[in-house]
Parts: C-alpha cells; sequence; structure tokens
C-alpha cells in the first residue's frame, strides 16, 4: 500500500519554526520528485517547494524563499521541511506529493498524495 505520511505540524506563534516531516513507503522513494504544497481555508492549494530524487536540486516560490527549506533521506524514504520566520499568513494545511516527473508536480498531478497535516501561527 502506498502511503505518503505528514507529521509535525500544530500551533505555533509567529516568527517561530516548525519542521515537517513527510514518510513515504509502498513506492520507490528515490525514483519520485517530491514537492510540499499547502491549502489555506478558501485558498487554492500551492506549491511551495520541490526538491528533486537525488536531492541535488531545490526550488521555491518567492513566499517561502529564504525562509523555508526543503530536504530528503532516501535512506529513511523521509522528506523534510523547515519552516522557520513563520506567519500567520502561513496557517494551512500541509500536504506533501510525489510525482516521477517534474511537470506532472509542477501541474498538481502527482501520483501521490499525504492526507496532510495542519500548520496554525498565531500573531
Amino acid at each position: 500500500e502506498v502511503q505518503l505520511v505528514e507529521s509535525g505540524g500544530g500551533l505555533v506563534q509567529g516568527g517561530g519554526s516548525l519542521r515537517l516531516s513527510c514518510a513515504a513507503s509502498g513506492f520507490t522513494f528515490d525514483n519520485y520528485v517530491i514537492g510540499w504544497f499547502r491549502q489555506a481555508p478558501g485558498k487554492d492549494r500551492e506549491l511551495l517547494a520541490r526538491i528533486s530524487w537525488s536531492g541535488s536540486g531545490t526550488y521555491y516560490e518567492d513566499v517561502v524563499k529564504g525562509r523555508f527549506a526543503i530536504s530528503r533521506d532516501n535512506a529513511q524514504s523521509t522528506v523534510y521541511l523547515q519552516m522557520n520566520n513563520l506567519k500567520p499568513e502561513d496557517t494551512a494545511v500541509y500536504y506533501c506529493a510525489a510525482a516521477k516527473l517534474l511537470m506532472k508536480l509542477s501541474a498538481y498531478q502527482p501520483e501521490y498524495w499525504g492526507q496532510g497535516t495542519q500548520v496554525t501561527v498565531s500573531s
């Protein structure tokens, strides 16, 4: 059974940090590009960051560039999202997703989605 399980969300004060994890199982993890997305209430889901299968290539949307960092440990089949200097507007459900092709991730059509983890940032 394919699974992507996010963890590490919670309530944090503005300016604080959280580290999200995405644990994968049931597929060949290191063959997939992984992305972190989020969806705030009443808003569309947005791609925040992605990382190549090897971990050597990363990309960030401007809204999180310089504050968030994506990394992966292929031996543990896990991807991380370190989130620093959090702002109330970062409040959302955060999802990880896996795609064999970068274009599918960018098109919001990955093969697999996680169930999401809630991040709430207080002002």
